[in-house]
């Protein structure tokens, strides 16, 4: 929802060119630390590793999925396992960032990534790297409310914090 508005903002003040706003239809949670301004530069911070953890992996999604990587960030806490929480709403804008802010967001020495997406993984090769996996579709033409297809499919926080241990 906050994501959205920032969204809505950076195309109409910010951005020259055309702009796309790919919305879900979806019930979704309006997530913590959203609505900070991070969508205009593609990516950000969305929750960092709980306070004592240190982070061990960062799990990232770009939109309607982020909310799996959030439960599975308090999954792995109650293991005592670090994670941080990465939104990628726009991978354009953040690969147009300075390398210094892109290592900030996604720090080079946490080469354990997972991301989420229940597209294609087509892509999240350049930000989860050779030891990142991505949790998402890989068919189509099912049918049925998110949540069936999601448990169906593995699409789930416990299989993203399950990748994040593997």
């Amino acid at each position: 929802h906050r994501e959205t508005a920032e969204a809505w903002e950076c195309a109409l003040l910010q951005r020259t060119g055309p702009s796309a706003l790919l919305l879900t239809r979806q019930k979704i949670p309006t997530l913590a630390g959203t609505g900070t301004g991070g969508v205009a530069k593609g990516g950000y911070v969305l929750s960092g590793p709980p306070q004592g953890l240190p982070c061990k992996v960062i799990l990232m999604g770009t939109g309607s999925e982020t909310h799996l990587a959030v439960k599975a960030q308090e999954l792995l806490a109650a293991e005592k396992i670090g994670a941080q929480v990465v939104s990628l709403p726009c991978w354009e804008l953040f690969l147009e960032q300075p390398q210094s802010y892109r290592d900030a967001v996604l720090p080079p020495s946490v080469t354990k990534r997972v991301s989420v997406e229940a597209g294609i993984a087509q892509g999240w090769h350049q930000f989860i790297g050779l030891q990142g996996t991505h949790i998402g579709l890989t068919t189509y033409g099912a049918s049925a409310p998110y949540e069936k297809i999601y448990a169906d499919r593995g699409i789930t926080a416990e299989a993203v914090a399950k990748a994040a241990k593997g």
